[in-house]
Parts: C-alpha cells; sequence; structure tokens
C-alpha cells in the first residue's frame, strides 16, 4: 500500500517552502518518525518525517523545488521489494575484473538475461595496434633580456573561462532571500534614522563580576549583559510608548506589552527569536531563554512559534567584534537597539581623566511614528539604567 508524503502546515502566513535535501533515497528503508526530507521556509527548516514504516518508493519534488502546503514530496510503499541478486567470487586471489565466458560483464548482461551460472577469470585485453608516442617538441631558451629590471616575473592575467572555472554559483536558500526582500522593502517604506550614545559599563560589570558565581550556583545559568539590556528597553519602552508601535495603514497600534526580540546570528542567516513579556521575567528566566534560543538556532530546531510577533528588537554586533553600527528595523516594529564591543577608552570623571569600559549604542527608528526627541530621551533612558543597574537587579 503505497502512502503520500505531503507538505505540512509550515506556520502562520507562510504558504510555501523549497526542497532543502532529502535525507533518504529511493529504495531506503524508513521506520515510523524518520526524518525524510527537510524543507527551508522563509522563517525557519523543518523536516518532515515519515507517518509508517516501509520503504522510499518515489521521490516527486527533488532538492531545490518550490513547493506548496499539501502538495506530494514523495511516495512510501510497504513493500520491501526483491534485493538484487549478487555474485559470490573467491577472495583467495583479487581479479582485475569480472566477466562472463563469452566477454559480457556480469551487470550488464543481469539487465537483460536472467541469472546463470558465471566464473571469475582474469579479464585481459587483446593487444591492438602500437600507437606511436609522439616526440617531445624542444622548447627554446627565451631570448637574454635587456636590464635586470625585464627580468622579473610578470603574472599572467586570467581572462575567460579561465576566471569562470573560479567562480562559484550557490543557490540562496529561501530564508536568504527572504531577508534581502524585507531589507529592502523597510529600506524603501519606512523613514529610518539613527542615534547615537554611549554607556560606562564599569558599574554593570563590577555587579556582574560580584555576583556571577552566586548566581549561577542558584539559578543554574550564568549571568551575562543581555538581560540588563532586555530589563532596561522594557522600562524605557513604558517611558516612550511609541517606540513599542507599530504602523497600520492610518493608525498607530500602541502595544501594552513588552515582547522583545533578540537578533541571533545564524549560518543560514539572522534570525530574531522572541522573549516575550520580557518585563515580567526575572533575570534568571531572561537568560535561559536567550541561551535556549541560541542553542535551538545553532542545531537549527527554532519553530515559527519562537520567531513570531516581537514589538521591539535588540542586536549584539559587539560578540562579532562591532565598535559601531546602524542597525536596520525589523518590520514592523518601529525600534532596534544595537549594542557595541566594550572598550577601554579615556573619560572625563568629576574632573579627572580615567580610563573606563564604555560601549556605544545605536538605536534606529522610524521616523514616520517616532521623532527624534523621544528616541534621543529614550536612548539615555537605557543609558542611565544601564550605568546604575543595582536597584534594577535586585528589585529596588
Amino acid at each position: 500500500m503505497a502512502t503520500d508524503i505531503i507538505v505540512p502546515e509550515l506556520g502562520e502566513s507562510v504558504v510555501e517552502a523549497t526542497v532543502a535535501r532529502w535525507l533518504k533515497g529511493e529504495g531506503d528503508a524508513v521506520d515510523v518518525g524518520d526524518p525524510l526530507v527537510e524543507l527551508e521556509t522563509e522563517k525557519v527548516d523543518l523536516e518532515v518525517a515519515a507517518s509508517r514504516a516501509g520503504v522510499l518508493k518515489a521521490i516527486a519534488r527533488p532538492a531545490g523545488s518550490d513547493v506548496k502546503i499539501g502538495e506530494v514530496l514523495g511516495v512510501i510503499d510497504d513493500e520491501t521489494g526483491v534485493a538484487p541478486a549478487t555474485v559470490a567470487i573467491d577472495d583467495a586471489e583479487p581479479v582485475a575484473a569480472l566477466v562472463d565466458g563469452d566477454g559480457t560483464p556480469p551487470t550488464a548482461r543481469r539487465a537483460t538475461a536472467p541469472p546463470k551460472a558465471r566464473t571469475a577469470t582474469r579479464s585481459v585485453a587483446a593487444p591492438g595496434p602500437r600507437v606511436p608516442r609522439p616526440e617531445p617538441v624542444p622548447i627554446p631558451d627565451p631570448a637574454p633580456l635587456a636590464n635586470a629590471t625585464d627580468q622579473a616575473t610578470v603574472p599572467m592575467s586570467i581572462d575567460g573561462p579561465e576566471r569562470s572555472a573560479l567562480e562559484e554559483r550557490v543557490r540562496m536558500s529561501r530564508r536568504r532571500l527572504t531577508i534581502a526582500r524585507r531589507l529592502v522593502e523597510v529600506q524603501r517604506t519606512a523613514a529610518i534614522l539613527t542615534t547615537f550614545n554611549e554607556v560606562d559599563m564599569s558599574s554593570l560589570l563590577a555587579i556582574r563580576a560580584r555576583h556571577r558565581d552566586a548566581f549561577l550556583e542558584r539559578h543554574g545559568v550564568g549571568l551575562g549583559i543581555s538581560s540588563f539590556f532586555v530589563k532596561a528597553v522594557t522600562l524605557a519602552l513604558q517611558a516612550w510608548p511609541r517606540l513599542n508601535a507599530e504602523i497600520q495603514g492610518d493608525e498607530m497600534v500602541l502595544k501594552r506589552y513588552f515582547d522583545i526580540g533578540i537578533a541571533i546570528g545564524a549560518s543560514e542567516g539572522l534570525v530574531v527569536p522572541v522573549v516575550r513579556d520580557a518585563d515580567r521575567m526575572s533575570f534568571a528566566e531572561i537568560e535561559r531563554t536567550i541561551k535556549g534560543f541560541a542553542k535551538k538556532a545553532e542545531d537549527r530546531e527554532l519553530t515559527l512559534a519562537d520567531l513570531e510577533g516581537g514589538t521591539f528588537t535588540i542586536t549584539n554586533g559587539g560578540v562579532f567584534g562591532s565598535m559601531l553600527s546602524t542597525p536596520i528595523l525589523n518590520p514592523p516594529q518601529v525600534g532596534i537597539l544595537g549594542l557595541h564591543t566594550i572598550a577601554d577608552r579615556v573619560v572625563p570623571v568629576d574632573g579627572q581623566v580615567v580610563i573606563r569600559p564604555v560601549m556605544n549604542l545605536a538605536l534606529s527608528y522610524d521616523h514616520r511614528l517616532v521623532d527624534g526627541r523621544e528616541a534621543v530621551q529614550f536612548l539615555v533612558h537605557v543609558k542611565t539604567v544601564i550605568e546604575d543597574p543595582a536597584s534594577l537587579l535586585f528589585g529596588g
């Protein structure tokens, strides 16, 4: 009995996918639950598993095919078929090739005639006419150069087919294509501006160092800087609510919940899983959630539910060494905070010149909804909280 392998539901607003690769080949035995094929969507990759045991009888849509929900990817049959005949070989002495008595290779004869008794013999090619080997063509010595400068080796340029041979064409994944389309679209439809500030990280790093071991022992997760910024952002969003809104037609939708997207760089492209109701979460819960997302992104196990929604985004280019950048909006959101690497700088403090660990902050916002004054004050609010994190950490 044959059973079709169907493209499953792909998630909210996702109706199409691309066949990334088949994990089983035609003729392979499969058990219930075995992953058969990997599909790419614009948000996540997912595997389609076997709903019954049997043999993968046919692949209807090969890798690279675009498919829609409900389409047939392949067929599983519960008939195992007949194993192909094999030829017993006496391995006492290796042979160069196997042939029938009349010189026909066994594999070729098996396709045209029923099996018969065979003997393993050594294949010896009949001598043919000798072809004379061409004589080597002498290469004349180069003419003497006029001076020592001319004797320098001049590299030959590569043109035409040789240059094309050094190029590689790689199909863009559906996620990468979607990222490219959305980035162009948001720059075309939004009025994006970026404002900058810098934050002294001394107090945050000091309090983190003092409580790191106790935090890890108590909660089973390390205390990073991400949770501080998530908490600081939720407080700033409550003070400046237009940065937690979106535009729908001629209305702005002000959101009274705080679902913070955390940008994570994955091999297939940037993903932004969402920490939901971040204002209600403890530092430990935020850290566990972010680290869980990072692990799922690495293992390619993020789900559509992990990525849907989000009211504001935080991206940290500092983990890759970025000193300063202008982050791009994640539509339909109207604000994104960019974090950067922490570097020691000479700064004036109370009339003294001191060295402090400083981070650049960048806030990109949609000027259609957010005025420059609001954006600047939002960023100053985040800066103020980060530079005095003690009350934030202990709930004061």
